[in-house]
């Protein structure tokens, strides 16, 4: 079993590779009088993340809230 998480996770790298090299257009992203630009799939890696760390932090507060909810009262 540990061969086919190796080999999933090579193949994974992989297309994250693939991805990365054939999408090196570069992009202009701007907000407010901010701008950037930077090759379009380190954009959308960087949004990846991004919902990656924002949809945790939801998950994590609901659940401690579902929890505060259902603790009796002191």
């Amino acid at each position: 079993m540990k061969y086919v998480y190796i080999a999933l996770i090579v193949v994974f790298a992989g297309i994250v590779l693939l991805f990365k090299v054939q999408n090196l257009t570069m992009v202009t992203v701007s907000l407010f009088a901010a701008s950037v630009t930077l090759p379009i799939s380190v954009l959308v890696l960087s949004i990846y993340a991004m919902g990656m760390l924002t949809g945790g932090m939801v998950f994590a507060l609901l659940r401690t809230l579902i929890r505060r909810a259902s603790a009796p009262d002191r």
